[in-house]
């Protein structure tokens, strides 16, 4: 007994070299497989499994969001101490989801409703205390072939099949059963090895360019530095189109480009503005009484500002507090954001203008790690365009699974997506998730790439996540029932 629960954060943690850098669905799978296994072996009640399943979590969260030790790293002396308890902490909270699902599924059907009761806790840990469905599964799935269903079920069904079919594969019962699973497992494993078979996306005749000032967050905000990295994208900005192609229709700069908030930004903008013919995009903070947001403008050729979007879905305890503004009726004012402490969420998605390259979606940093963030688009856009600071996620794994999430967005709404990243990895990618063009992490320059066309829209852009809650509550509450039903349970 007591060896299954320590077996349980070491497939965990097995599973998680699904997860960006290594990008091993086969591991993944291979662990949710020894999960079922262990919850199927282990005797006891809801309490035993909801401890095996914690401990699963554990390992596998601990392993797959290690980068979040990074942003303590920034200033070493001051915060550094912090970072094992934020990984420790962060990994413990995220497997009590997983262990819930366990507890859950033993106390409904004590050998089946596993694969219902994990699918419900990964949307509901999308959704619950504004959401972190970061290292989900599924997400593991973009460079391979099973990962093109996001188009068609999205990113939690495909969490329900990957449970389904670990459960179905330790099922017992006669020869023909058996043969089935065989059938089973190797066309499972083929859908986790093989590449996307798709032909190549159709490419518009619209060029982007995607600048990477690439400037460690230490030195963004140092007044001995920003002006380097200024002059750096103004360079970028200018240069010629590389390799004698097409000269850029738009330039996309990162998450908060500039040190200066957008009201004592106008000579900058003027500098940008003469430093290209066509728009430029550019994450930017800007206040407006006594409330800052994490904003994006889009600047017209002379520099003006055309469009504005504020981002909507903030990262909390990053750039909030929770509660703050509550707090600040009962006299606790230092986490207000409504006084300047934080950032201020914006109305919501919105659609922006930009001329012959269509439409397109504004996503800043975070606001890509939520499909239904995208799926609540007032409009269909032409395109996807994420600004991002992956500055604070590290050099190896956090801007990776970060980019893995971008790659998922654009999958599930058939779209490209434009990707300009303050470290990288800055990235076209196209409407089946494939990186057509990009920057190194970690290193300075631009790329200029033409714009793939959409396709059409898919059957997850239609429907959302709605037919997945139907179902999982139909399933669950049809299992309920039997229980209450059946004579061990009698009243």
């Amino acid at each position: 007994m007591r060896g299954r629960l320590l077996l349980a954060p070491l497939a965990g943690a097995i599973a998680a070299f699904g997860q960006a850098p290594y990008e091993l669905p086969i591991l993944l799978f291979a662990g949710l497989v020894a999960a079922f296994w262990l919850f199927r072996a282990q005797a006891g009640g809801p309490a035993r499994a909801a401890l095996l399943g914690w401990g699963f979590g554990f390992g596998y969260f601990l392993h797959a969001l290690q980068w979040i030790v990074s942003p303590f790293m920034v200033d070493v002396a001051r915060h550094g101490w912090m970072a094992p308890f934020a990984l420790i902490l962060l990994a413990a909270g995220m497997a009590l989801f997983w262990g819930v699902a366990f507890g859950l599924a033993r106390w409904i059907a004590p050998k089946r409703g596993l694969a219902l009761t994990w699918a419900a806790v990964e949307l509901l840990r999308a959704y619950i205390f504004t959401g972190f469905p970061w290292a989900m599964p599924a997400q593991a799935l973009v460079g391979v072939m099973s990962g093109q269903g996001l188009a068609w079920v999205g990113p939690y069904a495909l969490n329900l099949w990957l449970f389904a079919i670990a459960a179905i594969l330790l099922l017992r019962g006669p020869l023909s059963l058996r043969l089935g699973q065989g059938a089973l497992a190797l066309s499972t494993v083929l859908l986790l090895l093989l590449p996307p078979q798709a032909p190549p996306a159709v490419l518009t005749e619209n060029v982007v360019r995607l600048v990477q000032p690439n400037a460690a967050q230490r030195d963004k905000w140092n007044p001995d530095t920003f002006e380097f990295y200024f002059s750096r994208q103004l360079d970028y900005t200018a240069a010629a189109p590389q390799d004698e192609g097409a000269a850029p229709d738009l330039v996309i700069w990162p998450e908060t480009a500039i040190p200066w908030s957008l009201d004592m930004a106008g000579s900058a903008l003027d500098e940008i503005g003469a430093a290209s013919d066509v728009p430029v995009v550019l994450g930017v903070q800007r206040r407006s009484n006594m409330r800052y947001y994490n904003s994006l403008v889009v600047l017209d050729e002379g520099g003006a500002v055309d469009q504005l979007y504020d981002k909507h879905h903030l990262v909390p305890f990053g750039e909030y507090m929770p509660l703050g503004d509550l707090m600040a009726r009962f006299g606790i004012h230092g986490l207000a954001a409504q006084e300047g402490n934080g950032f201020s969420s914006g109305p919501g998605a919105q659609v922006l203008d930009l001329g012959p390259l269509g439409a397109a979606l504004p996503l800043i940093c975070y606001e890509a790690v939520f499909a239904h963030d995208v799926n609540a688009a007032p409009a269909r856009p032409a395109f996807l365009m994420q600004v991002t600071n992956d500055a604070w996620f590290g050099k190896a794994a956090g801007p990776r699974q970060h980019l893995v999430q971008a790659r998922m967005r654009a999958i599930e709404q058939g779209l490209p997506m434009a990707r300009a990243a303050n470290t990288g990895i800055s990235a076209m990618i196209d409407p089946q998730g494939r990186v057509i063009a990009s920057l190194p992490l970690n290193s300075a320059g631009f790329i200029d790439a033409p714009l793939p066309a959409p396709l059409a829209p898919t059957l997850y852009s239609r429907s959302g996540d709605l037919p997945l809650i139907l179902l999982l509550t139909l399933c669950l509450a049809g299992l309920a029932v039997a229980r209450r039903r059946s004579p061990g349970n009698a009243d």
